[in-house]
């Protein structure tokens, strides 16, 4: 079996399905009226976003990010908005974790990453986040991250990068990933999968801790500042040790 397809059958492995009959849309379904009648005259959209519509996603993480899209006259901070989301999904029992940017929930067995995101006046796609980690605001744009991603043709190299980092339980937000892996194979030839792999695994040990990685949609949002110096650290020298592996068998399984 070549690199390709032993990297080929472990994408595979980890697929999450997907379909108006699979587990995360069918879970998704069961809880948006509860997020429809929360949100009310507010809500302007609910739907698929992140891995899932990236189709970057790895079963046993996130099987789907639903994102929460309300109006930009929704009153009160996102903060606000935040934690009011936190608090409908404990009292429904959904098991709820807060994340830097989502609220993640679990239903019945189904792992969903809600993200609300308050629209801002005039901009169409434009919405603030709640950033946990930093305690603030963000604007960006999630659809521009999917469309940017989806187009990226680096669709099986991001989710072999995420296969490794959840082997390796590293701590590593998906859209700084993302992103870090677009800018790692720019320009090289997207025929060899095992060669790309491999590339950005160097990428990650030789220059992960001094890349700037900024938002493609909004360039104050420095991804790469939402990591300290110690788990930069941490990520490349598990990619060195990856690197130096000679079998795949031993990078990911």
């Amino acid at each position: 079996m070549t690199g390709d397809e032993y990297i080929l059958s472990i994408l595979k492995k980890y697929e999450v399905p997907r379909g108006p009959e699979s587990p995360a849309e069918q879970a998704a379904g069961r809880i948006a009226p509860k997020i429809q009648r929360w949100a009310g005259g507010w809500l302007a959209s609910l739907s698929p976003s992140g891995s899932y519509a990236k189709q970057t996603g790895v079963h046993g993480v996130t099987d789907m990010d639903l994102f929460i899209s309300l109006k930009p006259e929704m009153p009160g901070s996102v903060k606000k908005i935040y934690d009011e989301l936190f608090t409908l999904a404990a009292l429904h029992g959904w098991n709820p974790r807060r994340q830097n940017v989502s609220i993640g929930v679990s239903i019945h067995g189904v792992n969903l990453d809600l993200i609300p995101g308050r629209g801002q006046a005039g901009y169409e796609n434009s919405h603030d986040l709640y950033w946990l980690k930093s305690d603030s605001l963000r604007q960006t744009d999630v659809n521009l991250h999917v469309d940017t991603v989806v187009k990226s043709h680096r669709l099986h190299e991001i989710q072999a990068i995420k296969i490794w980092r959840h082997i390796h339980q590293l701590e590593w937000p998906s859209l700084y990933l993302d992103f870090f892996v677009i800018n790692a194979l720019t320009g090289r030839d997207t025929d060899s999968l095992a060669h790309n792999v491999l590339h950005v695994l160097d990428s990650i040990g030789e220059a992960f801790e001094t890349t700037c990685i900024v938002d493609p949609a909004n360039p104050d949002n420095v991804l790469s500042d939402d990591l300290t110096a110690e788990e930069k650290k941490n990520i490349a020298d598990q990619a060195k040790k990856s690197a130096a592996e000679q079998h795949w068998e031993d990078i990911i399984w």
